[in-house]
């Protein structure tokens, strides 16, 4: 293709029909050209054999003679399009212009390749065509009422030797342009122009043809918008020698000038304000020229809005074309003369207020004595405001009950004064609304506490729907005029500022009822001077000295001012030194009293010892604690938390304040024996499937005991990871009364623990796989007896971690899967060989017939 490429210079297919004294334009366009993006054109034409030059883009002595007088005028021009196209344009064609027309191109390629010129036959017919309009004069100018129709008439035909169609187009100028209203194309098809498709599809507009070559314009249902100068615009067109349809030439005449008077629908007031009980009268008015025979068709809408729409719209009264009047009781519609309706609306209401128009419809008769619709308009809203008849009244807040102290009852009434202008369709709800005191300028938004519905029905606040529920708060009506508030307990959150707002009521026809005034009280401040409460601990050991396995005792004494009625809830608490493995966040809460003198043990998890512990009520402030038969492990600090409460409402206690004791040390002063504790392992690596031995060994240094005094709880972990960055698991323990207790495991290994001397513990993992590795560990809790007898716990020793390391044994891996598969390859080869064999021998032998040779001697080769 690339070699193949090359200029190539276009002209129309011939030959090119024109007629006699139109405007003639002939394209030549050039492409796959090298050189300058904009490219030069000659024309020349030609009567029979030889050219003669007509113009050129880039010589301006490229014309011949003949051609300079026409060049010069203009009639005859060079018009570009782009770049690489042009136009051969010729005014007034002449019959002596018919003939060949060649374009060329002056070369800019490197190489000749392609075309450079292209010739086109141009033929002149004579003008055939003739275009009129109605020959009435009655029809040059039409004055027409909105809805009427009208018909336009023109004729147009052709005399042309050759077979060309006429393109025939309604249009119409209502600005300073023409528009399209429908055509009947050269293809014989229906066209209607922008704005009348839907006109045409409903038939209100036609385009008829008719006997001596007459199109008729049909328009009904006539509208402001036809209202302009018409005219026929007809276009010849012929079918070229490519197949498309070229127009050759183009005429119009004006038929007629139509005017169309609008009807309009208007409402003789504008807004409307009216007070309630009142009537409105609105009126609508129909504005039109019409003087035959018609009939109104009214229909009155009520909205909220002026931007709703008909379907939006509430339809209050519609009166036909028979004058038949839809039925209504407080609306009413009446004819006061030939264009005017009038509305009364009886005994209005403030939901009466919004916007009301009406849509009026005119009906003319037919032949056949039915009725038709010519025009339909609907009025601008107008706006209606009906005053509601306000109730005067005033509102009065008062304090018949204020709190001297938390938890008094507080009580509000809000009581209506001064009514006047009230009536029996008036009625009266309340809402109550806290507002928080501030000693500064702050502004503090009002928070409501509850309100009536109209039905009054209570409707809680977000501030007082709990407690309103609970009945803290109560609210009620002694009157008919008195709303009240009764705060059951005051508490100091509701010390503030509390005003309320009577709202008036009034009964509508519908039975509803809307809120008509808002009247709000002064505000009622709240508040009673209050002193901070104050509590003071004190912890007291009754036993200066003791030894392991005696009883603790200690008492707290609670003092307290400013709390009414004060009781108290004790807890006692323990902290122990961080090298106690059981509670390493060092505070420990054992056992606890509440206000009600209810006991409870907190975290006391000793089994051994359930009752080890005693806390009891001395007296109204004084509290003790005992301990029984303690142990070093209970060495610590001890304290006393007490919560000083004060009676609430509904007989609820309310937390005041809190206090903490001093502390009260437990110290054992002991020469006993040191524990330590080790991990130790034969192997360190075991491959799969064997046994691991691990050995919690137990030293003791310092004093020394007997076997028989001593006694150990031995726990294993195992933390699965290199590093101790997991949680650790416990693997199995054993108790100092020799209870073995393992925990779940997941894989097929197994563990045993065993005692198999008075200080050594083996931990033994049965068939280790790959889950059995990481850190190992035991945690030991030595348990020493006293010269009393008496058992004492010592603090927990962790031992320092062992890491066990779990490897595959290759050869006992491999061992059997590899002899499976060296004699299942034996068998196999043995068997193919066999198969091999028998096949051979049996099954594909052949009879082989072996010819006989002759024997002869050779023959020399010069005689071969």
């Amino acid at each position: 293709l690339a070699f193949c490429r090359g200029r190539i210079v276009r002209v129309p297919k011939g030959p090119l029909i024109r007629v006699l004294g139109t405007e003639v334009a002939i394209p030549c366009s050039v492409s796959d050209y090298d050189g300058p993006s904009e490219q030069n054109f000659d024309w020349e034409f030609s009567r029979d054999t030889d050219f003669v030059r007509i113009v050129s883009t880039w010589d301006s002595t490229f014309t011949s003679e003949e051609y300079q007088k026409r060049v010069g005028r203009g009639d005859i021009k060079l018009r570009r399009s782009s770049n690489d196209a042009v136009e051969l344009v010729i005014r007034n064609i002449q019959p002596a212009d018919q003939g060949r027309y060649k374009c060329s191109t002056p070369s800019t390629d490197a190489t000749v390749q392609g075309n450079y010129d292209a010739e086109v036959q141009v033929k002149v017919i004579s003008d055939g065509l003739s275009v009129s309009g109605s020959k009435a004069r009655s029809s040059t100018s039409l004055r027409l009422s909105e809805g009427d129709s009208f018909k336009l008439r023109c004729s147009a035909s052709t005399t042309s030797p050759e077979h060309t169609h006429l393109h025939v187009t309604w249009q119409i100028k209502s600005g300073s342009s023409w528009r399209d209203i429908l055509s009947l194309t050269h293809e014989g098809k229906f066209q209607p122009g922008a704005g009348y498709e839907e006109r045409y599809r409903s038939g209100d507009i036609r385009l008829d043809t008719g006997a001596n070559d007459t199109y008729r314009l049909s328009v009904s249902q006539a509208s402001s918008a036809d209202s302009g100068a018409y005219r026929c615009l007809v276009s010849e067109w012929v079918r070229g020698a490519d197949g498309s349809w070229q127009k050759i030439q183009e005429k119009s005449v004006e038929i007629a000038s139509v005017s169309i008077q609008r009807t309009d629908v208007v409402i003789s007031t504008s807004n409307v304000s009216v007070t309630e009980r009142d009537s409105l009268d609105l009126t609508c008015n129909i504005t039109t020229d019409r003087s035959g025979i018609f009939q109104a068709e009214v229909m009155w809408y009520f909205s909220a809005s002026p931007e709703d729409t008909l379907s939006d719209a509430q339809l209050l009264l519609s009166m036909d074309h028979d004058s038949v009047v839809s039925d209504s009781t407080l609306i009413s519609l009446s004819h006061v003369d030939r264009n005017s309706y009038r509305l009364l609306v009886r005994d209005v209401d403030v939901e009466d207020s919004g916007y009301y128009f009406c849509e009026a419809a005119i009906w003319v008769p037919l032949h056949n004595g039915s009725w038709h619709k010519v025009v339909e308009r609907t009025s601008t809203p107008v706006s209606v405001v009906v005053a509601a008849l306000e109730p005067d009244y005033d509102v009065f807040l008062n304090a018949s009950k204020t709190p001297k102290f938390s938890d008094d009852p507080t009580e509000l009434n809000c009581r209506i004064t001064n009514v006047q202008d009230t009536e029996a369709n008036i009625r009266f709800t309340v809402s109550w609304y806290y507002r928080q005191h501030l000693p500064s300028d702050d502004m503090v938004t009002e928070e409501l506490l509850a309100s009536m519905g109209a039905d009054w029905t209570l409707l809680p606040g977000d501030r007082g729907r709990e407690r309103i529920q609970n009945g803290e708060i109560i609210l009620s009506k002694k009157s008919a005029d008195t709303f009240s508030l009764r705060i059951q307990w005051t508490s100091e959150s509701d010390r503030g500022d509390y005003f309320c707002v009577i709202s008036a009521w009034s009964r509508h026809r519908n039975n509803s009822w809307v809120k008509s005034k808002d009247v709000t009280s002064a505000s009622v401040n709240i508040f009673w001077a209050t002193q901070d409460y104050t509590l003071t601990v004190e912890a007291v050991k009754l036993k200066p000295f003791f030894v392991a396995g005696h009883t603790f005792e200690m008492t707290c004494k609670v003092s307290s001012k400013n709390i009414k009625t004060p009781r108290y809830s004790v807890l006692i608490t323990a902290e122990k030194p961080f090298t106690d493995q059981s509670n390493p966040n060092g505070t420990t809460r054992i056992i606890s009293l509440n206000q009600d003198s209810v006991v409870r043990l907190e975290d006391w998890t000793d089994q051994t010892r359930v009752d080890g512990v005693v806390l009891e009520k001395v007296q109204e402030n004084e509290f003790r604690y005992r301990m029984y038969q303690t142990q070093i492990s209970d060495a610590g600090l001890y304290r006393c938390v007490v919560t000083a409460w004060s009676p609430g409402g509904g007989g609820m206690w309310r937390e005041a304040v809190n206090g903490l004791s001093n502390p009260i040390q437990i110290d054992f002063q002991t020469s006993g024996p040191v524990f330590n504790v080790s991990v130790h392992s034969d192997s360190s690596t075991i491959y799969q499937g064997e046994v691991a031995d691990l050995l919690c060994i137990i030293t003791t240094e310092g004093m020394p005991l007997e076997p028989d005094d001593m006694s150990f709880d031995v726990s294993w972990f195992a933390v699965h990871s290199f590093a101790l960055d997991r949680e650790p698991i416990l693997l199995a323990s054993l108790d100092r009364r020799g209870i073995v207790t393992q925990s779940r495991r997941n894989g097929s290994s197994d563990l045993s623990l065993e005692r198999i001397s008075p200080l050594e513990f083996r931990l033994r993992v049965h068939g280790c796989e790959d889950h059995d590795f990481g850190n190992h560990y035991c945690v030991v809790t030595p348990w020493v007896r006293s010269a009393t007898g008496v058992w004492q716990r010592e603090p927990d020793i962790k031992a320092k971690p062992i890491f066990l390391s779990v490897k595959m044994d290759v050869l006992n891996a491999f061992k059997y899967p590899l002899l499976i598969g060296i004699g299942l390859a034996t068998v196999i080869g043995l068997l193919s060989c066999l198969i091999g064999y028998c096949s051979s021998r049996w099954c594909c032998k052949k009879e082989v017939q072996e010819t006989r040779r002759e024997r002869r001697r050779l023959m020399s080769m010069e005689m071969d």
